[in-house]
């Protein structure tokens, strides 16, 4: 806003066509990077209640969000894109608050809030383009026609994200890559694939691109951890930079005339709509209401509606620009409010688990070929049989050893004498063969981001 057209910078930009495809890379990006870093055992234990949170609750809560826009005295028009824009929460928001906040949630708890925001924008997308279709003919777009354009959407963005992420894998084992920096560019080549061909096929190429995004991640990449940095560096720019996008659009000298109208609009969302709805598609799962509040309290917005903001003003729907201004608020109240809470609501509501405090240092082998053997690392706890133990009185089995151990700040080189310390971080190398007995001695390994 400082670098807008009305703040110091006086940057005159207000080409909602160019945000739009802007924003549609950034939410190609956004997604991608979900899907990678979503374990497919997360997706397996918690399908059922993210797929009604990502279905019916996106519907719900834009239903329960237009009806109070209209009773706080906005037209149907305007309440409707409002409901539609701001229904889903933010991927990249989730991923990176619950990330970067340093809580251990339960498991459950965090799969189900990765999964819903990383597969709920398709149907925000849906919405917003059926709404914005609808209020443009006149209502003709309304009615049954709705749920085929759904059930299309999702049928061909759910079978082409599979597809293309298996055909990706399998293209990576024969092509073999001579370098690292080629591998990079296949995946974003293949992220924009699993968009555009569903896309082109009348489907979701966002719900295409995040199941893509899952195969691949819990599929054998070369150099899987660098790639998984340079894509957590790409949606992380992509959010940043449609959040720049959304201050320069933002007029404001319009903002104060819309400011209390859009603040009951961002609280009602945060505090009301989305508890409710998440509240009625949990309970028939028995999730404890503990759990349900801190799902229902971490609703982040993001860039998602910044893009699905720009589409009904570039199609000309009735009081589009004032839709955009309200999502201003939605954003930052719907980023900030939640996001300042995350650690504080899960030590209250008790959802988090116990986790051992990272290492001061991370190993990780990258290889362009699949290697017969792995790189674990565990955290030696008191309760351990290991602990207090020298390296020369465990019996490790054969073609397992103890490669490196960090102490600290310190890099300890594993020698018979050397003394396993609760709190060590121990790097073990072993084959596939005897990797249950290695895990029999050290427990569950550490999982590094």
């Amino acid at each position: 806003m400082l670098a807008g057209s009305e703040g110091i910078g006086r940057i005159a930009f207000e080409d909602y066509g160019f945000a739009y495809r802007l924003g549609t890379v950034a939410l190609v990006f956004i997604l991608f990077d979900g899907g990678l870093n979503t374990p497919m055992r997360a997706v397996r234990g918690v399908a059922g209640p993210a797929a009604v949170l990502a279905t019916v609750g996106v519907v719900g809560i834009a239903s329960l969000l237009a009806v109070f826009a209209h009773a706080i005295g906005l037209g149907w028009p305007v309440a409707l894109l409002i409901g539609a824009v701001a229904s889903s929460t933010d991927a990249a928001a989730v991923f990176a608050v619950l990330r970067a906040s340093g809580v251990h949630l339960q498991r459950r708890v965090a799969a189900t809030l990765e999964v819903e925001s990383g597969s709920n924008d398709p149907m925000a997308v849906i919405l917003t383009m059926v709404v914005t279709q609808g209020l443009i003919s006149g209502g003709e777009a309304f009615g049954w026609h709705i749920l085929s354009f759904v059930a299309v959407q999702i049928v061909i963005g759910l079978g082409a994200g599979v597809a293309i992420g298996f055909g990706i894998s399998a293209l990576l084992v024969r092509a073999r890559p001579t370098s690292g920096g080629l591998v990079a560019v296949l995946m974003i080549g293949a992220s924009f694939i699993a968009f555009s061909i569903p896309t082109l096929m009348n489907g979701s190429g966002f719900l295409s691109v995040y199941v893509a995004g899952i195969i691949l991640g819990n599929g054998k990449l070369p150099y899987k951890m660098a790639l998984l940095r340079i894509h957590d560096a790409l949606a992380w720019l992509s959010q940043v930079t449609m959040f720049l996008v959304l201050g320069l659009l933002v007029f404001p000298s319009r903002l104060l005339e819309i400011a209390p109208i859009a603040l009951l609009i961002a609280a009602f969302l945060t505090f009301v709509a989305r508890p409710v709805v998440v509240a009625l598609c949990l309970l028939p799962f028995r999730y404890p209401k503990q759990e349900i509040a801190y799902i229902s309290a971490v609703g982040l917005r993001g860039a998602v509606p910044i893009v699905l903001a720009s589409y009904p003003v570039l199609a000309g729907a009735p009081g589009a620009s004032r839709v955009f201004d309200i999502v201003f608020f939605v954003v930052v109240l719907g980023a900030f409010v939640p996001g300042a809470l995350v650690s504080w609501l899960a030590s209250r509501l008790g959802v988090e688990r116990s986790e051992p405090p990272p290492p001061q240092a991370v190993l990780a082998i990258e290889s362009l070929e699949t290697l017969d053997g792995e790189l674990l690392s565990f955290y030696i706890d008191e309760a351990l049989p290991v602990a207090f133990a020298s390296l020369s009185e465990l019996e490790f089995p054969h073609g397992a050893a103890v490669t490196l151990i960090v102490r600290g700040r310190k890099l300890v080189a594993p020698e018979p004498t050397t003394v396993l310390q609760p709190g060590d971080h121990v790097y073990i190398i072993t084959s596939p063969a005897e990797k249950p007995l290695v895990l029999l001695m050290f427990g569950r390994p550490e999982a590094h981001h």
